[in-house]
């Protein structure tokens, strides 16, 4: 039952809250919009807060918490791809990433229950803060400048939430007006897939017509962040006029460029950069931060360590590469997708061996990943020396790089899929978009796209596959034009795997049912 999500109300009427929100002496004052360890067991009364701003900004502070513990959503879908697999030291590490690589995951998979237990955490946090809007838990209203863009914010993270859920699973149990805790077992069902994207679709509008442009603290949502994430829900459900129109507005806005040099967008200094429109913050400054006995849940970006070299290390100090456990490996099949010329090969596929030739008196060693290796890394987000706060006990798992959750070259190419295949279709201006992000690539305008139709649609998909390689698109990309089955087979089974299954927890405790072939 929903009950595995941290709130738990069955004495009284207490709230599941971070102990960080009151460490933090203000927004303003924060570099990200969290900096401090998320301890989840402290408890206060619900009568006694939300009584002032300070804690309705608090609260809105830990609806965000959750987006951090969703991290493994990201390596899934490109291992559960043709672009990454599992990797790891043994055929049994990483158990559950192999499974989902081999599709041969059960509902009894721990990284697919903790992303279902995390949204709907997040989704609680939301819920309370909605559901005392009006009045707080003893009937007074709070009032103060900002309340409604806050609220947008709120709106922006149920709904991306909701959407990370329906994605993986499919119709899944939808609340909105209020939490859901341990007195709804077995009273909770399953809601139509349209129901949810209809629930998402409230949201992302009532956030839009609240939020701001530009929010004076980075990480938080902007209006394009709301409006560029409804273009993907539409783009999801094939509502393509709808999607090219919303698109459009963030495009024409010129609130955004592409990154010059692309392989400067994973690079410390390129977080929350010109192309970001949204970013999930990491932050580990606090000792210790792996915390509350679950390695991904905590404020570092554990997936970070996850992609690194094992065993690597140089004696020259020079060399910038932390090691790591060797999972989420880029695939030959990828790597051999770039063509000649892209910049996004080296951006995207590590080769440690021609890292090694190419620094001959660096005294590089490191182990060669020991399962399933295809001699290549994640470029993207391998490990770098200096990005993890060592101060506590398991700094490999507190990296503070962020996730690059919508990019600009995404929204350009989610506009050239929309106008291509829009009712009246637009591939002039699909062209356009498609070729903005292969100029960046190529530095040059010889290999632009001039096709239309079907092959046009095509070539932004691959161009899909091209520029956001990594960063865990590929599979829901295949899922939803319904190219799965053709390009993942003979593991892929269709009608099966284009979801994962309801968490067995869930199905037994909950009686929800089970998703077909489970």
């Amino acid at each position: 039952m929903l009950n595995k999500v941290k709130y738990r109300n069955a004495v009284k009427k207490y709230l599941v809250v971070l102990v960080a929100i009151f460490l933090a002496t203000s927004f303003s004052s924060c570099k990200k919009y969290l900096d401090k360890t998320p301890i989840d067991d402290f408890r206060v009364s619900a009568l006694d807060f939300l009584k002032n701003e300070g804690d309705y900004r608090s609260m809105q502070t830990s609806v965000y918490t959750p987006l951090q513990w969703l991290n493994q959503i990201v390596p899934i879908g490109d291992i559960a791809s043709d672009n990454s697999v599992s990797g790891g030291e043994s055929a049994s590490d990483v158990l559950d990433l192999q499974q989902i690589d081999d599709f041969t995951h059960t509902p009894v998979n721990a990284t697919l229950a903790n992303i279902w237990k995390y949204a709907y955490e997040g989704i609680n946090r939301a819920n309370y803060l909605t559901q005392f809007k009006v009045a707080n838990p003893v009937g007074q209203s709070i009032t103060f400048a900002g309340k409604e863009a806050m609220y947008g914010e709120i709106y922006f993270l149920r709904a991306y939430y909701y959407f990370t859920l329906t994605k993986m699973y499919g119709a899944v149990p939808l609340f909105t007006d209020k939490r859901i805790d341990i007195s709804a077992t077995g009273t909770v069902t399953r809601s139509p897939q349209a129901a949810v994207y209809a629930a998402i679709e409230k949201d992302l509008a009532d956030a839009i017509a609240v939020l701001p442009a530009i929010q004076t603290q980075k990480g938080r949502v902007t209006k394009y962040a709301a409006q560029a994430l409804l273009g993907k829900v539409y783009l999801y459900q094939r509502k393509y006029d709808a999607s090219a129109a919303i698109l459009e507005t963030v495009i024409t806005s010129n609130a955004f460029s592409l990154v010059p040099n692309f392989n400067n967008i994973f690079l410390k200094a390129g977080e929350n950069g010109t192309e970001s429109v949204f970013e999930i913050q990491y932050s580990s400054d606090g000792a210790n931060s792996y915390t509350n006995g679950d390695y991904v849940q905590g404020p570092g970006n554990y997936s970070v360590q996850q992609c690194g070299i094992r065993l690597l290390n140089a004696t020259n100090a020079a060399m910038p590469y932390a090691d790591g456990w060797s999972t989420n490996l880029p695939s030959q099949n990828l790597n051999n997708a770039y063509t000649l010329g892209d910049t996004r090969k080296a951006g995207t596929c590590f080769d440690i061996e021609a890292y090694k030739t190419a620094n001959p008196t660096w005294g590089i060693t490191y182990q060669v990943a020991p399962y399933k290796n295809t001699g290549l890394y994640n470029t993207k987000y391998l490990p770098r020396k200096g990005e993890t706060n060592t101060s506590g006990g398991a700094y490999q798992l507190n990296y503070k790089s962020n996730y690059r959750t919508i990019r600009y070259a995404d929204v350009l190419l989610m506009a050239a899929e929309a106008n291509n295949k829009a009712t009246a279709a637009n591939d002039g201006k699909a062209q356009t978009y498609l070729n903005l992000v292969r100029r960046r690539a190529f530095g040059n305008t010889s290999n632009d796209i001039t096709s239309t139709g079907t092959t046009l649609f095509d070539a932004i998909l691959n161009e899909r596959r091209l520029e956001l390689a990594m960063e865990g698109e590929r599979f829901f990309d295949l899922v939803r034009t319904g190219k799965a089955a053709a390009v993942l087979a003979p593991k892929f089974q269709a009608n099966k795997h284009e979801l994962f299954p309801i968490p067995a927890f869930e199905v037994t405790v909950s009686g929800l049912t089970q998703n077909i072939g489970y």
